[in-house]
């Protein structure tokens, strides 16, 4: 479906937001070894936006709307059940990475242009992933109910 692809690439921006504030306040240029890291971050933000909105249509689908309040009640209980392993996989990810990002020996310039990209973009893309997808969904599919709505009164 167009809606939910859609949905899932607005992860994309925010991680690469995250991303490029990062690169600019530790002061490194744009090179291969950074758009490895932002190809890494583009797949875990797609991967977590993805899993969020399956939570939040198996929501929708157990409980099937009939007004605006079961919507919203239904989307925040499937976001609720994403936040704490969303919050676990990026602590695990900012754990992995940190000693990759502080490490000093050979080949450590070059894993750190990797990693502080992902840093960055996972501290964004979390606040996305949590806030803005189930935002995002309750009003798309708000308007689809009210139209539905609409068409049978």
């Amino acid at each position: 479906r167009l809606d939910r692809t859609l949905m899932i690439m607005l992860s994309l921006p925010f991680g690469l937001i995250g991303g490029v504030w990062a690169l600019y306040l530790a002061g490194y240029n744009f090179s291969v070894a950074v758009s490895v890291g932002f190809i890494a971050l583009a797949g875990i933000a797609v991967e977590t936006a993805v899993v969020m909105l399956i939570y939040i249509d198996h929501q929708v689908r157990e409980h099937p709307p009939r007004s605006l309040a079961d919507l919203f009640e239904a989307v925040m209980h499937g976001a609720v059940l994403r936040v704490r392993p969303k919050l676990m996989t990026v602590a695990t990810t900012m754990i992995g990475l940190t000693p990759i990002f502080i490490t000093e020996g050979l080949g450590s310039d070059v894993m750190r242009r990797i990693a502080l990209p992902m840093i960055g973009g996972m501290t964004t893309t979390t606040l996305l992933t949590l806030i803005v997808i189930p935002v995002v969904y309750y009003i798309w599919e708000g308007r689809k109910l009210n139209s539905q709505q609409e068409k049978s009164s």
